[in-house]
């Protein structure tokens, strides 16, 4: 076998596939590298290229907001999100070299070691923090909301977001793949760990989606566990740290400035008057932040909130502000119709481990996006392609009769 033989260049494409899809836990600039090997090797290769149905609204999405660029006030300013495209070819490189057996299996393990890995230095990470606020004698929740655990990350945005997706494949292997014995309590366990970091997170826009996505797979695999989910919330919040307690309190009782509560009504609201002004072509990537203050609706205060203006904190109203309402069909086609389709498949294969857990993935990364932006996250993209990706290799197989086991 030598390195021009297809059949070591299809190997190459699928190990550099798979260690891009593991290292967007841990390092974006190393995942796009190993992306990019992954694309040369399946060119040389001449590889025949598995396209998902996904294809078509990305594709869509990708040419509307070409299209869309020339008509912004400065086309320059949206070359980052043009840049940011490069992502997406993980979806079709992830169809093409990763299977739905072994392959994937292996790499939701992956994402689950690095994913307890990640919690774990979280854990130190929280209990510094803790012990810097008291020494400084500084109140620790005020100190914390704005410097949270991150992991391996930089930001505890992207660290929560990566966190959840794990934890719902883990969850989703446990309840529906019949793992034996030793993989049972090793899932377990780090469903635990994983879901610490989450609570101590306190990302809140995760924490529900979180609660949305345990609900879907807690309801189709025994639906009275369904109903231990809101107490099983309360003993978290009331066992749990002072932190976290004051963190869920702020959903109904906001601390002044120091949650986002009328951070995020303002940039919804601003979002919709953007939309407003122009419906169709939008005001172009990466103009939303430059010209946020131009369409703060005038009854709003000065000054405004305390936050990040520079996106909406939503990604239906990003879309729909940046490239116009076109762009956010095709963001709801290309999201709606993966679940309507993996959710057909599951009709034929009910206890399908792989599809339930893309389902709920998918379900966590749309309810999060009601309250972040999340899409425009790298680390998250990439992983919300790898969902994709697993998603439709799991659905073709249960359409060719053999389920996931």
């Amino acid at each position: 076998m030598t390195i021009r033989d297809p059949e070591f260049l299809s190997r190459a494409a699928f190990v550099c596939a798979f260690g891009a899809a593991s290292a967007t836990l841990a390092s974006i600039a190393a995942s796009q590298i190993l992306l990019g090997a992954s694309v040369a090797a399946l060119w040389l290769a001449r590889a025949k290229w598995r396209w998902t149905p996904a294809a078509w609204p990305l594709a869509g999405l990708i040419g509307w907001t070409l299209a869309t660029l020339p008509f912004a006030d400065a086309p320059a300013a949206g070359l980052p999100q043009i840049r940011k495209f490069y992502v997406f070819l993980a979806l079709p490189v992830l169809a093409t070299t990763i299977r739905p057996g072994a392959a994937a299996l292996r790499l939701v393990w992956t994402w689950t070691a690095v994913g307890s890995a990640a919690a774990l230095w979280s854990f130190w990470q929280y209990a510094d923090k803790w012990l810097a606020a008291e020494e400084s004698g500084r109140d620790f929740y005020l100190a914390y909301v704005a410097d949270r655990i991150t992991g391996f990350m930089s930001h505890w945005m992207t660290f929560s977001g990566l966190q959840m997706i794990v934890l719902i494949y883990a969850a989703a292997r446990l309840l529906f793949g019949k793992p034996g014995r030793r993989e049972r309590w090793l899932l377990a366990g780090a469903c635990a760990v994983v879901g610490l970091s989450i609570v101590l997170g306190l990302t809140r826009g995760v924490w529900i989606a979180v609660a949305a996505a345990s609900l879907y797979l807690l309801w189709f695999w025994k639906r009275w566990a369904a109903a231990l989910l809101p107490v099983a919330a309360g003993a978290i919040v009331a066992f749990g740290p002072a932190g976290v307690q004051e963190r869920a309190l702020s959903f109904v009782k906001p601390r002044g400035q120091a949650d986002s509560n009328q951070h995020r009504i303002v940039t919804w609201r601003t979002g919709v008057a953007m939309i407003e002004a122009r419906p169709l072509l939008g005001l172009g990537p990466e103009r939303v932040g430059a010209r946020f203050q131009e369409f703060v609706p005038p009854d709003i205060p000065r000054p405004l909130p305390g936050g990040w203006y520079g996106h909406l904190h939503n990604i239906y109203l990003q879309f729909a502000a940046e490239r116009g309402l076109p762009a956010l069909a095709l963001l709801l086609w290309w999201l709606g119709g993966a679940l309507w389709l993996w959710t057909g498949a599951l009709r034929r294969s009910p206890r399908n481990w792989l599809l339930h857990g893309s389902v709920a993935a998918l379900i966590g990364t749309m309810v999060t996006g009601l309250f972040e932006h999340n899409l425009g996250d790298s680390e998250v993209l990439f992983l919300t392609l790898a969902v994709f990706a697993l998603g439709y290799l799991a659905r073709e197989e249960v359409l060719q009769g053999e389920p996931a086991g």
